[in-house]
């Protein structure tokens, strides 16, 4: 028999509802959190909290404040009909039922970084499950390994695994309030790869809801969907709970270093040498060049700006010599570097205040190294650009519409040339010298002409086209771009996916398509660029 607290639900729903859902709303959405209210969940008494339509006060609140690319979020952006914010497993479950059962569209956030918007935007009746309040991170250093939750975010990890261990870390990215959800869904990266190779590749386990609702973990799922969850793209095979993923050693002492030349200071020769000497530094080097503009000094002119970042696993008196051996072009000294912990580092690469750990919890705080309104496009070179290719890069950030705009090369090589590029989705291993991120960015009071700095750096990555890998041109899933193609709204089609699939994941796409025929047979998670089942 029933227990008692459950014979509560139906009124309250009713009660909650009628408060709170437009009259006018279409009978499938009622529909929908009718069914909710009758789903057997395992904690009723919670069940108020975590549900949000248009007509709750918070409901703006709780869209917006996980929004990172304010693009996606002017009046005309299509609004979810509804807002879960899940406390347990079972709401997710009765999330997935419902939507099921009344056809409508689940959009999954962890963190909202998606480039497209796509974990919170959909063209067709939608609703999104927020992964907020399923952040904890429980971290075992004896053991090294940690399980985290999916809507925790990279600064939230990192400040876990410091409170037990500065000498233990996670070979993840630089961005604190990126989600863990959709980063490890990609794959990830971040300045260990060429040490130690990408989350995706120091994953052990995880907990994972199915379009059945079955709790599943590495065992039970099989190895063909572990594989697949592992740089597969979010949002198209069920929701991943959590993650665990194993603990990595780091010296107590490391070395960051920044050096920036104008293009009056050569700037194009040391970026041209740059490509030859990074990729084949020890992987206790990761090597980044950024490319921007600035105005000159001397005449107030804007000039050309490479930054050269360098971050060594050791201290500055065995850097220094190594850089003046590989790559004396750039003299680089002393005081150029800072020795820091590894924790520390990453506010220094993030560009974050790192007087405390403490903005690592900050989950409002906005990068200053993203305008609140952008767009971005990825690349991968296998073969060193000619100086010529720098000069036609240089002319187009000159541009008046390039004023904010950026490249930046993420030195690969090392640990990344030893691993299979089927053994994760992520198949950008051995051959790849470094990746490219363009982005350009905004202010809202531009917002109205942001066609043209989409068109701008449309223009520039057509330029490029030339110089990067080719037959797939390749691209990075997590710096999502629709420009290289979609799916139907509402709708895949294995023809229209493998367009952009072979960019994301080469050959892998096909056995993503195999898993998602096994698990997901009939298409429902879906979005503009979700891999589809083969019959679809």
């Amino acid at each position: 028999m029933q227990s008692s607290h459950f014979s509560i639900f139906p009124f309250l729903f009713t009660f909650l509802f009628s408060l709170a859902w437009p009259t006018t709303l279409a009978q499938p959405h009622e529909n929908f959190l009718h069914c909710l209210s009758s789903f057997p969940l395992t904690n009723s008494s919670s069940i108020s909290k975590i549900i949000y339509t248009p007509n709750n006060s918070s409901y703006s609140d709780i869209l917006e404040s996980r929004i990172q690319n304010l693009r996606f979020s002017i009046p005309t952006t299509p609004k979810p009909l509804v807002i879960v914010t899940p406390l347990h497993a079972s709401h997710i479950q009765a999330t997935i039922h419902c939507s099921r059962k009344h056809g409508l569209q689940i959009r999954i956030r962890s963190g909202g970084h998606d480039f497209e918007g796509l974990s919170y935007v959909s063209k067709v009746p939608f609703v999104i499950v927020d992964l907020v309040n399923f952040r904890t991170v429980d971290v075992d250093v004896e053991n090294k390994v940690a399980w985290v939750q999916s809507g925790a975010i990279l600064g939230e990890l990192y400040y876990k695994i410091a409170e037990k261990s500065r000498t233990l870390t996670f070979p993840a990215g630089t961005c604190h309030t990126v989600g863990i959800g959709g980063y490890f869904s990609g794959g990830g990266w971040g300045p260990l790869l060429r040490k130690y190779g990408i989350p995706a590749d120091n994953m052990i386990d995880a907990q994972f809801i199915d379009v059945n609702g079955r709790i599943l973990d590495r065992k039970s799922m099989g190895e063909d969907l572990f594989w697949a969850i592992r740089g597969g793209g979010g949002g198209s095979f069920g929701i991943v709970l959590a993650w665990k993923i194993k603990l990595v050693p780091v010296p107590e002492t490391v070395t960051f270093c920044s050096v920036s030349r104008t293009l009056e200071q050569n700037a194009t020769k040391l970026l041209h040498r740059w490509q030859y000497v990074a990729p084949n530094l020890p992987d206790d080097i990761f090597s980044n060049a950024a490319l921007s503009t600035m105005n000159s000094s001397q005449d107030g002119n804007r000039t050309a700006l490479a930054t050269f970042i360098s971050m060594f696993l050791g201290r500055v008196d065995e850097l220094i010599p190594l850089m003046q051996e590989r790559f004396p072009e750039l003299e680089l000294v002393e005081e150029d570097c800072i020795e820091t912990s590894w924790v520390e580092s990453i506010l220094l690469l993030g560009q974050l205040p790192n007087d405390t750990l403490d903005i690592f919890l900050d989950r409002s705080f906005r990068s200053p190294l993203l305008s609140p309104f952008f767009k971005s496009k990825s690349d991968y070179v296998k073969k060193p650009m000619p100086e010529i290719a720098f000069q036609g890069i240089w002319s187009q950030l000159l541009e008046e519409e390039g004023r904010t705009g950026a490249l930046n090369f993420f030195s690969y090589g090392g640990k990344m040339d030893e691993i299979s590029e089927t053994a994760t989705p992520f198949p950008h291993r051995i051959g790849n010298l470094y990746k490219i991120i363009y982005t350009v960015g905004w202010q809202e009071e531009d917002n109205m002409e942001s066609q043209i700095y989409i068109s701008w750096i449309r223009k520039l990555y057509s330029y490029m086209s030339a110089f990067v890998s080719k037959s797939p041109r390749e691209a990075y899933v997590n710096y999502r771009d629709l420009d290289i193609g979609m799916n139907d709204d509402g709708n895949t089609s294995y023809v229209q996916a493998s367009v952009f699939g072979r960019k994301y994941f080469k050959k892998n796409f096909d056995r993503l398509v195999y898993v998602k025929t096994k698990i997901d047979p009939e298409n429902f998670f879906k979005h503009e660029q979700s891999i589809p089942p083969l019959f679809s």
